[in-house]
């Protein structure tokens, strides 16, 4: 794959993880588990483990569910929006890496990414409530299933 659509999908993991911070490691990790994406032999084999694959799904979970509650924090506040950029730096780093692409581009694309994710997903859940008139509980398992599909979706084009 030329390096312009690892670098597209490296920032496209990023907003990923600006929907959901957690869903974007998790699909990297399952990518690698399942040989989607090859990280043998770099820094970021681990993810491939049955333990990364387990962990990584037991915070997605865990988000997917937090994110629901009233008393979460909005992504916007400082500790998830750093958590949302510094996720999607890592996962595109880890996405270039398998795409044979500089990491470290791949760590600002990601990091780039988690900025417009949070800042694009957070106007586009608001705005949705607004227009339909529908509760933030329905929106928000509208935006999992687009985080999820669209982590799959990208990392099955790696």
């Amino acid at each position: 794959m030329d390096a312009a659509s690892v670098f597209a999908i490296a920032f496209a993991i990023g907003v990923i993880a600006g929907l959901r911070s957690l869903t974007a490691p998790a699909v990297v990790s399952w990518a690698a588990y399942l040989g989607w994406i090859n990280v043998q032999d770099t820094w970021a084999a681990f993810l491939g483990s049955t333990a990364a694959v387990y962990i990584f799904t037991a915070f997605a979970l865990a988000e997917l569910v937090g994110d629901k509650l009233p008393k979460t924090p909005s992504r916007k506040t400082p500790a998830p929006f750093v958590a949302r950029i510094a996720l999607g730096a890592a996962s595109g780093a880890e996405l270039c890496v398998a795409g044979h692409q500089s990491s470290v581009v791949g760590a600002l694309l990601g990091g780039l990414g988690g900025v417009a994710g949070t800042l694009g997903g957070y106007a586009a859940r608001t705005r949705s409530v607004a227009a339909f008139k529908a509760p933030d509980f329905a929106v928000a398992l509208i935006e999992d299933a687009i985080a999820i599909s669209g982590g799959f979706l990208l990392v099955s084009h790696l």
